[in-house]
């Protein structure tokens, strides 16, 4: 596995996640920052991992290549990057896991485009969090009996709103061919929330510091409420889907959007 982002909080994660997980190894790590400095060290690992950090991905890839074990690449770089990320991934046989928010959609649609034609797997996952697709799963089975719906979130810092989940909670909603919130006429009121999806689903946003990412849907119907609720309260938990989407990965030979396809 090679890590790019490697220094990042999650990538760190990452190292440490992919180093105790059996039948994988970290590879290679690549990043801007820490240059030449022993990965291992830079995550906390008593032990170096003798693996250097390497500002160059093509090298990383290049020195890998030549053996004979399966590579995966894992990207949490930007979502200007991507494409040409997974395009030198491809280049040199190895197949690639995507964890970068609000990645645009004909990006994806090229990329997808690309590994058909390349016969190589790529696992493009707006979240790594089981708990996330979860709530997601059990948001859609409940619209079907519900005809009010909201979203409220909690975010330690305002980075990204709504945030990803909302949006793509409200989006899977939206696409149900459902109607919803039809006695709601604040529509221009500000205080009601952003509208996200065709079918006008409110999304709530709170910013606070200390507060955790927290992800509420509630669901109204006669005579009650019906609420779901997810909290992230660190990187951890997005480790067992990063290690799902390795293993996973390795099989396919074209793009697949959403690590929910392998729940």
């Amino acid at each position: 596995v090679v890590i790019n982002g490697a220094t990042k909080e999650i990538g760190r994660a990452a190292v440490l996640a992919v180093t105790k997980a059996r039948g994988v190894e970290v590879a290679g790590a690549v990043d801007s920052h820490f240059v030449g400095e022993d990965i291992g060290k830079v995550c906390g690992m008593e032990e170096a991992l003798e693996i250097p950090i390497i500002n160059d991905i093509t090298m990383v890839l290049g020195s890998i290549s030549q053996s004979k074990a399966t590579g995966v690449v894992i990207d949490f770089t930007d979502p200007s990057t991507v494409y040409d990320n997974v395009k030198q991934a491809t280049a040199f046989g190895m197949k690639s896991v995507v964890y970068v928010p609000r990645i645009k959609l004909d990006t994806v649609t090229a990329l997808s485009a690309f590994c058909e034609k390349a016969s190589m797997g790529c696992l493009i996952a707006p979240t790594l969090s089981i708990g996330s697709i979860l709530l997601q799963q059990s948001a859609i089975q409940a619209s079907f009996h519900y005809n009010n719906i909201e979203i409220v979130e909690s975010r330690p810092n305002a980075a990204e709103l709504p945030s990803t989940d909302a949006t793509q909670i409200a989006n899977n909603l939206s696409n149900l061919g459902q109607i919803y919130n039809r006695e709601d006429h604040s529509t221009k009121v500000l205080a009601r929330g952003q509208l996200l999806g065709e079918d006008g689903i409110r999304v709530h946003s709170m910013v606070m510091p200390g507060l955790p990412a927290s992800t509420k849907v509630y669901f109204s119907g006669p005579g009650e409420v019906y609420s779901l609720e997810h909290n992230i309260t660190d990187v951890q938990c997005l480790m067992p889907g990063l290690i799902l989407a390795i293993r996973k990965v390795v099989r396919l030979k074209n793009l697949v959007y959403g690590l929910e396809k392998f729940l």
